[in-house]
């Protein structure tokens, strides 16, 4: 009969060490799952900031009245004319505009040459007399002696406040290139008189063959002539750039000016949007049933109801005004049943038309005697937004350096038991190395002593 030592070294699992390993790495998952439910709650908090972020800025980017402000300009759909006015600058108004005469600059035009690089025009001086009455000269070299060279000396010498090019006139004749050169201003101020050209040697002479004074603009503004010197006028009406195309002598444009109660509108518009993502956002949340889990979500959040009452507050704070105190609402601002707001604009639109002023007191304030100003609309609205935001007291981002102080302290505990799980597991591999090491040599005299007990003449076990 032989010797049995039981199954200890083949009745244990191979990997012994890793089931048990694993059981221990059960409370590392756990930790590693409730992380994962604060990441999300930070990852909505970090959404929720973003929303808040974008309403504050539509908020500051029209937070006073000037910046809120749009004009219209309408000009009967004239094209001889273009009207643009500064915001922070120009008012409301009606004009009457004629335009007599376009500003013109002095330019004159050379003679034709055959060809604009080939044809050798000599070696000399060009002279010109500026606007200021300073003489200036240009030596023209052998190289430059053609029409495109004497085009680049003239274009390389800033101080002529010259602009020079070669054209070809078209005319289908055997000699079509001509310089052309135009003073760079217009106006009377900027008369000047043209170079004369002293080129010796030349194939063929060059002169000026035509030229063209340079005169001031003349347009009647409601009535009364005014010279400009420019095609642009910048300083005819405070704020309101007038760009002349055409002269039209007895042709009348009325141009007018008016707060432009649509764009205004778009812009109050735009802002209630963004108020509504985050009413929608918080709506969302707080949408709890029975499959809700609200460890990963901020559905009942104390912060969710905080946001919303200050949203509630500005929309029914009651605003000083000129016309006694009002509402957002009463500008067609209202909530909806489903507790986002709605901006009736065509409401909007009429009160802005009826009272600009009264409008824009409810948005952004109204100054008051002696200094200061009350808070509008906005102001409100902007003040608890800065409550949310400001770093790093504010309630947002409290709450995330709150919730990213909770993953950095399970960051921590992961850490920890990682590592008494690995100096568990180096010594539990020790001790079933020194185990197995242990049964082999056991076996080993084992199987010795049944191979002495089964020789002839051997003990009998």
């Amino acid at each position: 009969m032989g010797i049995s030592f039981g199954s200890i070294n083949s009745g244990l699992p191979k990997d012994i060490v890793k089931q048990i390993i694993e059981a221990e790495k059960i409370p590392i998952q756990q930790m590693e799952s409730r992380k994962g439910k604060i990441t999300d709650k930070r990852a909505l908090v970090q959404q929720l900031t973003t929303l808040v972020e974008n309403m504050r800025g539509e908020i500051m980017k029209n937070k006073n009245a000037r910046s809120l402000r749009e004009l219209a300009i309408n000009t009967d759909g004239s094209k001889d004319i273009a009207v643009t006015a500064d915001k922070n600058i120009a008012e409301p108004g009606k004009y009457q505009l004629e335009v007599l005469q376009l500003a013109q600059k002095s330019s004159a035009i050379s003679n034709g040459v055959e060809d604009k690089d080939k044809t050798y025009l000599g070696v000399g001086y060009i002279t010109a007399v500026l606007p200021s009455g300073e003489e200036k000269e240009i030596y023209v070299d052998q190289e430059n002696s053609s029409l495109a060279g004497i085009a680049k000396l003239i274009n390389g010498n800033p101080d002529l406040g010259m602009k020079a090019t070669v054209v070809n006139d078209g005319k289908e004749s055997d000699e079509p290139w001509r310089l052309m050169i135009s003073m760079s201003e217009t106006g009377d101020q900027n008369r000047a008189e043209f170079p004369y050209l002293y080129l010796v040697d030349g194939e063929v002479d060059l002169y000026f063959d035509s030229e063209r004074p340079a005169q001031d603009g003349k347009i009647k503004l409601d009535g009364f002539e005014v010279e400009v010197p420019s095609n642009r006028i910048t300083d005819l009406i405070p704020g309101v750039t007038i760009d002349l195309k055409k002269a039209k002598p007895g042709e009348e444009i009325n141009v007018e000016i008016t707060e432009d109660v649509q764009k205004i509108g778009g812009k109050i518009n735009g802002l209630i949007d963004n108020i509504n993502s985050v009413l929608k956002f918080i709506k969302e949340q707080n949408a709890l049933d029975e499959k809700s889990d609200t460890a990963r979500t901020l559905g009942g959040d104390s912060m969710l109801t905080s946001i919303e009452s200050r949203i509630r507050s500005a929309v029914f704070a009651t605003i000083p005004t000129d016309s006694g105190p009002m509402r957002i609402g009463d500008l067609g601002v209202t909530f909806q049943r489903d507790g986002l707001l709605k901006l009736d604009q065509a409401k909007f639109e009429a009160e802005l038309s009826k009272d600009y002023k009264k409008v824009t007191q409810v948005l952004t304030g109204k100054y008051v005697p002696g200094g200061g100003k009350t808070n509008g609309f906005m102001d409100i609205l902007e003040d608890s937004a800065k409550v949310l935001l400001t770093m790093p007291t504010g309630v947002l981002p409290n709450r995330k350096a709150g919730l990213q102080s909770q993953i950095g302290q399970i960051d921590r505990q992961i850490a920890n038991r990682q590592r008494i799980i690995q100096q568990k597991e180096e010594v539990l591999k020790a001790k079933f190395a020194r185990l197995e090491e242990t049964i082999s040599r056991i076996k080993s005299q084992g199987a010795g002593l049944a191979g002495f007990a089964s020789a002839p003449g051997g003990v009998q076990l």
